[in-house]
């Protein structure tokens, strides 16, 4: 559904440094510091976002202050590098010689991992140096904890009715206050709960501290929210690891029972441990960073339905002073997917067209450059030439078929299931399916590969059909049959047109959001497959001998 999209992000550390940067000062070396510079989502204004510390004296400076940024992956998130030599105590960078820059993605980042690139200064002919850039992201602990728990004999005081027993999870701080961090669903009424299975990070369950103190409540569910404490035991998550056993059998104590019944109270039950299994967590970036390629298709919708390309009301209309729908779907979402596509060439299909020569035979699977032996485009100025050609050498025609696209694409991904590559369709379309029940079966056989398909809608056409795609609220399913997982978002461009505005504000918006759901989907893909990512493969030659 439209909008439904949840944004996952990471937050990445830049770590910066200089490589035999020009010398400004006459009687001794430069005095570097470096001014990051970002574009906030929907300008194309630079605004300053971190410096790093100055260093002196020094041409080949490596600045520790590191730079923490959030990274999208539905966003393009340009970034500028501008080194400068400090000259004064000054804050504004007018005051200080200019050194050169580096304009770059944050996703160019996160995919190369180390960058070495020279720097660029329009007003100095000669060698201004290079930046040196290193990316990780910042998780310092990647791993869940699956634990499950029971309870034997528990205490129950009020005689006219029946425990419905929950634990909560609490982590000691620094300051010896505690932080919840976890509550199980009350059993139903019984003394001898066997409560369900849960997942928790250790980054939030004990701060990746394997020794940190966690205690643990039992307490009575009730409704007014009251809850009456059963007892409470302490732990950690290096003895939960020992799993079920002695060392993990424990006594709920009562503090105020304990006072009241000195010497005859013993505990008021017992907790024990049912199942406790820590497994690494990955992140999409661990994937890229694998060596993971993402590959995309790119189909488009030539059927008469869009109306005359030579009619100022058809959605494929040529207009040189302002790009149609169909083009700037492409732009918005293409440029930050060729971020991560490594030769930037992208095959382009058409559907619902007749075909040159006789113009007699209508295609649902074309070259949209024509070239049936390469069908590539390169980068996404060259898929939109190929539109533009196309759309002077096909008839539109119909009817809107999305079966034989999405079946072509998933003859791609069904070679390549070992996670090594990954497949996104974006299909562009005025919305007027004729396939629906072939469209659907197709979307559920291709819903256990590595693949994620991408419907932009444009125009005004009622776009129920394309929601119905989409499984975000109810699983898709064919003749009985439900998708493995949801691999369809779909979204209406003209949601991004409303109210005017800047028009790059909507591209900013479209692929933002039709690309919200792709790392979560790869994801899910790579654990139902229990495909761990690649090692980090870093090459020295991109690294300068004194960092070795």
């Amino acid at each position: 559904m439209a909008g439904s999209a949840a944004a996952p992000t990471s937050l990445v550390e830049i770590t910066i440094s200089g490589r035999n940067l020009r010398d400004t000062d006459v009687f001794s070396k430069s005095d570097p510091i470096c001014v990051v510079f970002y574009q906030p989502f929907g300008s194309r204004q630079w605004a300053e976002y971190k410096r790093t510390e100055c260093i002196d004296n020094t041409l080949n400076p490596d600045f520790a202050k590191k730079i923490s940024i959030t990274y999208h992956f539905e966003e393009q998130q340009p970034l500028k590098f501008m080194l400068y030599d400090i000259d004064s105590d000054s804050h504004s960078l007018d005051h200080h010689d200019f050194l050169g820059k580096y304009e770059c993605t944050l996703a160019q980042l996160v995919s190369a991992r180390t960058v070495h690139k020279p720097l660029v200064n329009e007003n100095f002919v000669g060698d201004n140096g290079s930046i040196l850039l290193v990316t990780e992201e910042l998780t310092s602990c990647k791993e869940e904890f699956d634990l499950q728990f029971v309870g034997k004999q528990l205490e129950n005081r009020n005689w006219f009715s029946s425990l419905n027993p929950f634990l909560e999870f609490f982590k000691v701080n620094e300051d010896g206050t505690f932080t919840l961090v976890h509550r199980t669903n009350p059993a139903s009424r019984t003394e001898s709960p066997v409560w369900l299975d849960f997942s928790v990070k250790l980054r939030s369950f004990c701060s990746g501290d394997y020794d940190r103190n966690i205690k643990v409540n039992c307490q009575n569910f009730q409704k007014s929210g009251n809850h009456k404490l059963i007892g409470s035991f302490y732990t950690t998550v290096r003895r939960l690891t020992e799993g079920p056993g002695p060392s993990n059998t424990y006594y709920l104590i009562n503090e105020e029972r304990k006072k009241k019944k000195g010497s005859s109270y013993k505990n008021s039950g017992e907790v024990m441990v049912n199942k406790a299994h820590v497994r690494q967590v990955y992140s999409f970036i661990d994937y890229i960073k694998g060596g993971m390629e993402i590959n995309a298709f790119i189909a488009i919708d030539f059927t008469a339905s869009n109306g005359n390309p030579q009619t100022a009301h058809s959605l494929h209309y040529i207009n040189p002073g302002a790009p149609n729908q169909y083009v700037r779907a492409i732009q918005s979402v293409g440029e930050i997917i060729e971020d991560y596509d490594t030769d930037k060439y992208f095959p382009v299909l058409g559907f619902g067209a007749r075909m040159p020569p006789d113009f007699q035979k209508v295609s649902h699977e074309f070259f949209v450059n024509g070239d049936t032996s390469n069908p590539y485009c390169y980068r996404v100025n060259g898929v939109v030439e190929a539109y533009y050609s196309c759309l002077n050498r096909v008839q539109l025609y119909g009817p809107t078929n999305f079966a034989p696209i999405i079946n072509h694409v998933a003859r791609f991904a069904t070679s390549s299931r070992g996670g090594d590559k990954y497949f996104i369709l974006l299909i562009l379309t005025d919305g007027i399916i004729t396939d629906m029940p072939q469209t659907k079966e197709a979307i559920v056989n291709a819903s256990s590969l590595p693949l994620s398909i991408i419907i932009v809608g444009v125009g005004e056409a009622d776009f129920a059909n394309m929601e119905e795609l989409d499984g975000d609220v109810v699983r898709l399913s064919s003749n009985g049959r439900y998708a493995v997982q949801d691999i369809v978002q779909f979204v209406p461009f003209r949601d991004f047109l409303k109210g005017g505005g800047d028009p790059n504000m909507a591209r900013y918006r479209l692929a933002r959001e039709v690309l919200a759901e792709v790392p979560d989907q790869v994801l899910s893909y790579m654990k139902a497959n229990n495909i761990t990512p690649q090692p980090v493969q870093v090459s020295n030659t991109l690294l300068p001998p004194d960092l070795g």
